[in-house]
C-alpha cells in the first residue's frame, strides 16, 4: 500500500516530537513535511530543535535533515496532524481547512466548535457526520477533527461503557497530572520538586465541558451535549508522563461491582477495524490494591490504553476507582493518529 504523506505543524515541541516518534515505520502514515515557528523555518529539523528533543529513543535519521516550514498550507501532504501552540494554533488550521487539508489536531482551539468533531472513535465516531456541516458552512475543502484534552481522554475512555450500559449522571475527578503536561521547559524545577501544584490553568474547565461533548449525540445534523454533572480538581505533580485519577461517579442504574468490571473489561469497540495504532484492549482493569501506577502502567498498550483499577462502592456516589493513561501518547499525539487511522478506514483522507 502506497503511503499517505503527512504533515505536522509545531514539530518542534513536545507534542511534536511525539508525533514523529509514533509515525517513524508507521504502515499508513509517512511524514514528508515538518513545519514550526518562523525562528525554526527554513532549517533542518536538527538544527531547528537545537537539542531540545526530550524523548528517550533518537530523532529518526530520516527526519534528522528534512527542512522545516513555515505553518502556511502548501504542504506537500493531503493530512496535517497539529501540535499547535493554542496561542497561534486556531487561524493556522482554519487557513490549513480551507485550503483543502485535513486536519487531526491536538489542540484546543477548535474542540468546543459545535460543528468540529472532538473525536474518541471508540466513543463517537458518529460525531464525524458533522464534518459535512462544518464544510459547508465554512466554505472548506478540508476540514478539522480534535482529539479532547491529555487529562479528559483518558477519564472519558474509561467511563463512556458505563454510560451506555448505566448512565452517569454526576462525576467528580481528581487528577494527578504529569510533568510533560505543560510541555518544555514547562514547570520549573524549584516549584515543582518536593511539592503539588494544586492549579492548572483552563484545565478543570476542559474536563467539566468536554465530556459533555464526547458523550453527546449526534442527532439532527447536530451534537446535542450529555446532560452530566462534573466537578474536576487538577494538579500537577513530580511525575514525567502518565495522568492518574481519581474518580466517582453516581449512575443512573444501579450495577453490582461485577457488572461495572465486566463492561469496562468487555469494551473494544474498534477490534473489527485492526487499526496500527489502536491497543489490543483500550481498557485495561487492573485488581491489585495499589495499581495502576504511572512508572508501571503508563506504557499499557504502548501508551494508548487507559489503566482502570481500584473499582469500589463510594459512600456519597455510586462507583469510585482510579484512571491512569499516558497523557503525550494516549492524551495527544497517540490519539490525533488514531483519529487519522479511523478517518481513512472511513474514506474521509481520499
Amino acid at each position: 500500500m502506497e503511503k499517505i504523506k503527512v504533515g505536522i505543524l509545531g514539530a518542534t515541541g513536545m507534542v511534536g516530537q511525539r508525533f514523529i516518534q509514533l509515525l517513524e515505520n508507521h504502515p499508513w502514515f509517512e511524514i514528508s513535511a515538518l513545519a514550526a515557528s518562523e525562528r525554526s523555518a527554513g532549517k533542518s529539523y536538527t538544527e531547528a530543535i537545537a537539542g531540545r528533543w526530550k524523548l528517550d529513543t533518537s530523532i529518526p535519521a530520516r527526519i534528522e535533515g528534512l527542512g522545516v516550514k513555515k505553518c502556511i498550507p502548501d504542504l506537500d501532504c493531503r493530512l496535517v496532524f497539529s501540535a499547535l501552540d493554542a496561542n497561534i494554533a486556531g487561524t493556522v488550521e482554519e487557513e490549513f481547512a480551507r485550503a483543502g487539508y485535513v486536519v487531526s489536531s491536538n489542540s484546543r482551539n477548535h474542540r468546543m466548535d459545535e460543528d468540529v468533531p472532538l473525536l474518541i472513535p471508540e466513543i463517537n465516531d458518529d460525531h464525524l457526520k458533522i464534518v459535512d456541516e462544518q464544510k459547508k458552512r465554512r466554505q472548506y475543502k478540508g476540514f478539522i477533527v480534535t482529539n479532547p484534552n491529555c487529562s479528559t481522554i483518558g477519564m472519558v475512555l474509561a467511563l463512556a461503557p458505563l454510560h451506555k450500559e448505566f448512565i452517569i449522571n454526576k462525576i467528580m475527578v481528581t487528577t494527578l497530572q504529569a510533568l510533560s503536561g505543560s510541555g518544555y521547559p514547562g514547570v520549573a524545577s524549584m516549584d515543582i520538586m518536593d511539592n503539588v501544584l494544586p492549579f492548572i490553568g483552563s484545565e478543570e474547565m476542559k474536563m467539566e465541558t468536554e465530556p459533555q461533548k464526547i458523550l453527546g449525540r449526534f442527532e439532527n445534523n447536530k451534537i446535542v451535549m450529555a446532560d452530566i454533572t462534573i466537578s474536576a480538581s487538577c494538579n500537577r505533580v513530580p511525575v514525567t508522563d502518565g495522568h492518574l485519577e481519581s474518580i466517582s461517579i453516581e449512575l443512573e442504574k444501579k450495577p453490582s461491582r461485577q457488572d461495572v468490571i465486566d463492561v469496562l473489561k468487555e469494551f473494544n469497540p474498534l477490534e473489527e477495524f485492526d487499526l496500527p495504532s489502536s491497543p489490543s484492549r483500550p481498557i485495561v482493569v487492573r485488581e491489585e490494591d495499589d495499581r495502576p501506577q504511572p512508572r508501571y502502567d503508563r506504557n499499557e498498550g504502548n501508551g494508548m490504553a487507559c489503566v482502570v483499577g481500584r473499582v469500589r462502592e463510594c459512600p456519597i456516589l455510586d462507583y469510585k476507582f482510579s484512571v491512569l493513561s499516558h497523557n503525550t501518547i494516549r492524551g495527544a499525539a497517540g490519539a490525533a493518529i488514531l483519529n487519522a487511522e479511523y478517518m481513512k478506514v472511513k474514506g474521509l483522507l481520499k
